[in-house]
């Protein structure tokens, strides 16, 4: 059984989930973003009338969540995963803005990552698997064998956001308070005191600013050569 573990972290839309998803595709791994789990979790609390920033009832409910990540091929809405929570697809609700804006509240908390983190490395366990992520490659899974982290400048960032607001036709779509966003959830997420975001300290660390998608997997690719680490669909 291979359990090759190939972690990809890196801030708001640097591009993990998108290009994680087409180098597990690329290399016959199975697929997590981990981020998906905290906007669960956000998402939760939301629905249930919790102010985020109320630490104690966020954990108790992330606690108590009940729900599923499925791999999605050629959906037709273009989803790399469906998200069941309490029996509904929430895949898009989960990309709504009011969970943008406090997933990162939600994830500084030491509780809820301690869960989920445990939940992480279950699906890990007994898999070759692409994790993306904030802390997957210093906290969740430190040993794997390759570390991959992404960066682009918050501006570039935005504007990726921006397009993927609109495409889902939210309304809140202004640059300027998308930007301010981006901006707040690098502050929160790399100065939380608890599994901060950074790279590893043998990251291969990639700018996507102005690299496209294709150019950012094929590096990713060349990496995964490099390290002679298996491909098991080729």
């Amino acid at each position: 059984m291979i359990e090759t573990t190939i972690t990809i972290d890196g801030p708001a839309a640097s591009g993990k989930t998108t290009v994680g998803y087409e180098l597990a595709q690329k290399i016959g791994y199975v697929f997590l973003d981990t981020g998906v789990m905290y906007r669960v979790a956000t998402l939760a609390a939301l629905n249930a009338n919790i102010d985020p920033q109320d630490e104690t009832a966020v954990v108790q409910i992330t606690q108590t969540l009940d729900f599923d990540i499925e791999p999605e091929i050629d959906h037709e809405d273009g989803r790399h995963y469906t998200v069941w929570v309490n029996g509904v697809d929430a895949t898009w609700e989960l990309r709504k803005p009011a969970v943008n804006q406090n997933v990162s509240a939600v994830a500084s908390y030491p509780q809820v990552r301690e869960e989920l983190v445990r939940l992480q490395r279950e699906f890990a366990d007994g898999h070759a698997t692409v994790m993306v992520g904030r802390d997957i490659g210093t906290v969740v899974l430190p040993d794997a064998p390759l570390k991959i982290y992404l960066e682009a400048t918050p501006e570039i960032r935005a504007r990726r956001r921006m397009g993927d607001h609109l495409q889902r036709d939210y309304n809140t779509v202004e640059f300027e308070k998308i930007l301010a966003d981006i901006i707040r959830r690098d502050r929160i997420d790399s100065s939380r005191e608890h599994s901060p975001l950074k790279p590893a300290d043998d990251a291969l660390i990639i700018d996507t600013s102005t690299l496209t998608p294709e150019g950012v997997l094929q590096a990713m690719l060349d990496a995964v050569a490099e390290r002679e680490l298996p491909i098991l669909n080729g």
